[in-house]
């Protein structure tokens, strides 16, 4: 079984949109498995979607710095009110928690954010962490938030990343292109030459692809913590490896002992 206590998943925004609507089955599943989960784990949850759902709703520019701003202020209460009423149906309590790259820079911050993640698992109440792109200036952003997620699973002391994805695994090459690209099931370090191949996103809200993934799965191992990518679209494979400790499908980044 796994020797995990205190678990990140993080979900895409490719995941949760689709056709520029949130898409309500993936999200119900989504929130079914967190639910699930949290019967075996601690679980703090990173999700994407503010800009992606403010978009529903007002449809601005994307490409623009400040529509960005403004999609993420109108998406925001329309993301969270989604989860809320799913959690609902369990009787589960959520909390939101907007971060910028400034709040692990201090170290006043990062044990206030502390803090509330303890507070708020110790409650049985489920952390919802996303960047706050609303009052962040540019040098204080991630740039995405497979990064945020990383930074949210080291201060919180978190044995492991999930991130549930548009791609459901790490292959040998690019499985768009070769039809004979296998998957890696575990990949222990990261070279150089991997880390600066850029694959383009899916979906014109996400800010990373595979490229961040890497990147977030390198700085991980280094600190001795377990990434695990797969698919968001089905979660077998992640409630696979979470519940039964089967590892299916996916790849778990992980440190050599």
């Amino acid at each position: 079984m796994n020797p995990y206590t205190r678990i990140v998943i993080k979900v895409g925004s490719s995941v949760l949109t689709e056709k520029g609507e949130i898409a309500k089955e993936r999200m119900v599943n989504l929130v079914s498995f967190i639910v699930e989960v949290r019967k075996k784990y601690e679980v703090i949850f990173v999700s994407s979607g503010a800009a992606a759902a403010g978009y529903t709703a007002l449809k601005l520019d994307k490409r623009e710095h400040i529509s960005k701003k403004v999609l993420a202020a109108v998406g925001q209460p329309i993301l969270m009110s989604s989860y809320k009423r799913k959690f609902d149906i369990y009787d589960t309590d959520i909390a939101q928690i907007l971060l910028t790259e400034d709040d692990f820079d201090s170290r006043k911050s990062t044990e206030i954010f502390n803090q509330i993640i303890h507070t708020s698992l110790k409650e049985d109440i489920v952390p919802i962490v996303n960047e706050n792109d609303i009052s962040s200036t540019p040098d204080q952003i991630f740039g995405d938030n497979d990064q945020l997620a990383a930074r949210v699973a080291h201060h919180t002391d978190s044995d492991l990343l999930v991130i549930l994805s548009d791609i459901d695994g790490y292959y040998d090459s690019n499985p768009d292109e070769n039809p004979h690209a296998q998957m890696l099931k575990e990949v222990n370090s990261i070279s150089e030459d991997e880390l600066t191949a850029v694959y383009r996103p899916n979906n014109e809200f996400t800010s990373g692809g595979l490229y961040t993934k890497l990147v977030t799965a390198n700085f991980l191992i280094d600190k001795k913590r377990d990434m695990f990518l797969c698919s968001g679209f089905d979660l077998t494979a992640a409630y696979d490896y979470l519940m039964d400790g089967n590892h299916t499908k996916g790849t778990l980044f992980r440190a050599k002992n």
